[in-house]
């Protein structure tokens, strides 16, 4: 079967899990790990996966790249594009988000020798992140959660 031609410009889809928690001081915690070939500080994400929920397939890559498990939201919490280094070229990708409230955290997991994670204060991750329209959904949620406090 032949592959599908993508046009030109044409926007990628994937996914990405915003894994939360509360920290001790009450404030919102959100995990980020590095990508394995730049490592630059990012969400768990990656492709839709065919017949799988894009939520699920949202909190699959959050267990596989940080070994995290939680209760996703039913609907994309955000969005953002970003320019995905393939193996001969850019790709330009819209990434939609799913908050994961996490109420596990396992030591051994798929990626954990191909990725370093860290808990941020979200402040701090919209600081972190290279890409400005994930910073800016990072400001939006902590937006909310100050809201909701």
């Amino acid at each position: 079967m032949k592959k599908a031609k993508r046009k030109t410009g044409e926007k990628r889809s994937q996914i990405a899990a915003m894994p939360i928690r509360r920290a001790a001081d009450g404030s919102t915690e959100l995990l980020l790990v590095t990508s394995r070939t730049t490592r630059r500080w990012i969400v768990p994400k990656g492709w839709p996966m065919k017949g799988v929920k894009d939520r699920d397939a949202a909190a699959q890559e959050a267990y596989e790249e940080a070994g995290v498990l939680g209760r996703v939201s039913e609907k994309p919490a955000g969005r953002y594009s970003y320019w995905k280094r393939m193996s001969d070229h850019f790709a330009l990708c819209e990434v939609k988000l799913y908050l994961l409230e996490v109420e596990q955290q396992h030591a051994d997991f798929r990626e954990q020798h191909q990725r370093d994670l860290h808990w941020f204060k979200l402040a701090d991750a919209a600081d972190i992140v290279d890409e400005p329209e994930l910073s800016t959904a990072i400001r939006k949620l902590q937006a909310q959660v100050s809201l909701a406090a």
